[in-house]
């Protein structure tokens, strides 16, 4: 039964995933989260109230749906119970509908601590990891050493724990650097582990389960299911602009191995991409525009990192990488994110293709960084100021339309704004 809907970014993160599975949460049974870990943040606005998640699923605000962290995400206790703060204090109570799959595998605090250094070590050459112990927590993942949340009711997770711990502070200090050299989150090592033990407390409140078995159990009863990804397309560990990219893969086929589904589940997949770029940390970026245009376009669309409040590198829509996105992922429809930080431009250029030398080409080549690029601009008219699906800007239409031709994928959505009121459905990308 085909019940399994999979929504992922198009392009380096922060399209806008948060606010799009808010707003289909209603029409789903159970949301869940297959890859990534804190590194992300998905942005939820409502009744005048900003609300950030980084490892539970943008659906915990309507406490009839279950939320699912599955097996593909790593999991830091820490923010996690940050976050559970602050959903009790909205009054709700997740302990009743957030599970967790018992084979998610932990980010511990020596994963901080090695990632800050590994970071510092690149120097000039360093990718703008988030400093969440992302990599790290992957490596003794797939090194085969890795401790999950299942391990917590056995008896020797604290031997587990420090065996872990030693090896990777061999490797830390092997980088010459000393634990009182870094601080997480304005704690020393310490105190920070101290810290991470208790609150591992607070997860024996929630649901684990052996979730292979559940998610699949509720396939076959019939439940739909909204998979939820993080990062974006083109921050894939192996599709994206490597090496500046996140740990993990970020496409759609990455639901099936982050929950434990067949591909033959999957009914729909939904790409949600802004109407410009951006990008934070290291990494090429064609359209960028670092000028007074990228100032405009930050400032108009509050470009600043929702996890690490990092200003975003800004540029224009680049539809050689949308399309690459589009392909890998075959989207069936396209949402498009921050519509209104274009709004009252006299121009809007778009990227469609890229000089190479004297050559044009309209793909995303294998090595971005040390190709003498060039992008190729489209220029559209701008438009003004709208909210009304009934009242399209003759300019807007156009622009849309160009990105549906480029793509050959049907713009489903457009976002008008950040509150969820904000959204105008085109066409109904349901049935």
């Amino acid at each position: 039964m085909k019940s399994v809907d999979v929504l992922i970014g198009l392009q380096w993160g922060d399209e806008g995933k948060g606010k799009i599975v808010d707003f289909l949460a209603p029409e789903y049974d159970i949301i869940a989260r297959f890859q990534g870990g804190p590194n992300a943040g998905h942005t939820l606005e409502f009744n005048g109230e900003k609300h950030i998640m980084h490892s539970i699923p943008s659906g915990i605000f309507h406490p009839a749906k279950i939320n699912i962290i599955g097996n593909g995400v790593v999991f830091d206790p820490v923010i996690f119970n940050k976050e559970i703060s602050e959903l009790i204090s909205c009054g709700l109570n997740p302990s009743e509908n957030l599970y967790i799959y018992k084979r998610t595998h932990f980010i511990l605090p020596v994963h901080r601590l090695l990632d800050a250094a590994l970071e510092k070590a690149k120097g000039t050459s360093k990718i703008g990891s988030t400093l969440k112990g992302i990599g790290p927590a992957y490596t003794d993942k797939y090194a085969r050493h890795g401790l999950r949340i299942g391990d917590i009711d056995n008896y020797d997770f604290i031997d587990k724990y420090n065996n872990i711990k030693k090896l990777q502070l061999k490797n830390f200090h092997s980088l010459n650097f000393d634990e009182n050299d870094f601080l997480i989150d304005n704690l020393p090592f310490l105190e920070y582990e101290k810290l991470w033990l208790e609150t591992i407390e607070l997860i024996k409140h929630f649901k684990r389960i052996d979730g292979e078995i559940y998610i699949n159990e509720q396939i076959k009863n019939g439940k739909t299911i909204l998979a939820e990804g993080a990062q974006g397309t083109l921050l894939d560990v192996d599709f994206g602009s490597y090496p500046y990219v996140t740990s993990s893969n970020t496409v759609a086929s990455a639901a099936c191995t982050g929950l434990g589904i067949s591909p033959s589940h999957i009914r729909k997949i939904f790409g949600v991409f802004k109407a410009y770029c951006t990008r934070v940390g290291s990494g090429p970026f064609p359209t960028e525009q670092d000028n007074e245009t990228g100032e405009m376009l930050r400032t108009k669309g509050n470009e600043y990192g929702s996890t690490t409040g990092r200003p975003r590198r800004c540029g224009w829509l680049d539809l050689p990488a949308l399309q690459y996105a589009t392909t890998i992922n075959a989207v069936d429809a396209l949402f498009m994110m921050k519509v209104d930080a274009l709004d009252n431009l006299e121009q809007i250029p778009v990227c469609s293709a890229y000089a190479i030398n004297d050559e044009i080409i309209e793909y995303l080549p294998f090595n971005l960084e040390n190709l003498e690029l060039k992008p190729v601009y489209t220029n559209f008219k701008g438009w003004n100021n709208f909210n009304n699906q009934y009242h399209l800007p003759e300019e807007f239409v156009n622009y849309i339309k160009y990105i549906e031709k480029k793509t050959n994928t049907p713009i489903s959505l457009v976002s008008m704004g950040a509150d969820r009121s904000k959204t105008i459905v085109l066409y109904d990308f349901m049935k």
